[in-house]
């Protein structure tokens, strides 16, 4: 469970304490401000004419210069990843080969969109989150100071996440967040980041219409032997701008063309590392 505490901790395991405010929608609450952006773009996709799309992102003008903003993924690579080889050896082939460091996709999918970041430092210790939050009272605009909050445990029952005894946090996010026309944003965990004490639930939003109000991240904390901090700008959720459209699946067997094509690549890649890097890579 998660416990409230002066607006200036939480406990995650404790007596329940008054049931919390209804779930809503998984994701909630905006406003305007500035747009961001200039600094970082994500990692480059085809786009006519080679022209960046946009997202905005936009605080209460008290917070500007406050808040940590999101930044695009590419520049919120872990340390860990940055610090492991490129190959290592492998026992049962007896000999190197390239570790998930040179495995495209992988790299791809983190370095995908915007990341969203905890908006203080979070101290952790037996159960007990706490803070030190320096944001200032929100005047005719009311937002939330506390940097987490929490869902009833009933809100998530029949999931895999509910557990009597425990809350899901919720991260408060103080940005709005603008797409632009006919795409909407998936927030999830961030991609790959397994190593962090917490699991973001995913959720899609259509930001080109849900552009003024806040969106805050429901999370369950899975680590609670964690102890220590989580510091300021840690990741929180990843967003990633979708375009919608309509699908339909078609399947069929391979045509003969078809299948002399399947062989010839999976031969060309069982030989010539780094193929997919070289030539299918956008």
């Amino acid at each position: 469970m998660v416990q409230r505490r002066d607006e200036r901790g939480l406990r995650l395991q404790a007596k329940p304490p008054p049931k919390a405010n209804a779930f809503a929608t998984a994701l909630e609450h905006a406003t305007s401000g500035r747009r961001y952006g200039q600094a970082s773009q994500p990692r480059a996709r085809a786009v006519p004419n080679n022209e960046p799309m946009t997202l905005k992102f936009r605080c209460p003008p008290g917070l500007d210069g406050k808040l940590p903003p999101p930044v695009a993924a590419t520049s919120g690579l872990p340390g860990w990843l940055k610090a492991m080889p490129t190959q290592a050896f492998n026992a049962i082939n007896m000999r190197d080969e390239d570790t998930i460091k040179r495995c495209p996709p992988f790299v791809d999918a983190m370095t995908c969109g915007f990341l969203i970041p905890l908006i203080c430092d979070l101290r952790i210790d037996n159960g007990a989150i706490t803070w030190d939050n320096d944001i200032p009272p929100g005047g005719a605009l009311d937002f939330p100071r506390s940097p987490i909050g929490f869902h009833d445990t009933s809100q998530v029952i029949g999931t895999p996440l509910f557990e009597p005894d425990r809350f899901v946090i919720k991260f408060h996010n103080l940005w709005s967040i603008e797409a632009p026309e006919g795409y909407a944003l998936l927030f999830t965990h961030p991609i790959n980041r397994f190593d962090l004490p917490f699991t973001t639930l995913s959720g899609l939003v259509d930001c080109d219409r849900f552009r003024d109000s806040w969106i805050h991240f429901p999370a369950y904390w899975h680590d609670l032997n964690f102890s220590g901090m989580l510091p300021k700008g840690t990741p929180v959720a990843q967003c990633v701008p979708v375009k919608r459209e309509s699908w339909v699946a078609h399947t069929a067997p391979f045509t003969a063309e078809e299948t002399q094509r399947v062989q010839k690549l999976t031969k060309a890649i069982n030989h010539e590392p780094g193929l997919y890097r070289r030539k299918f890579r956008a």
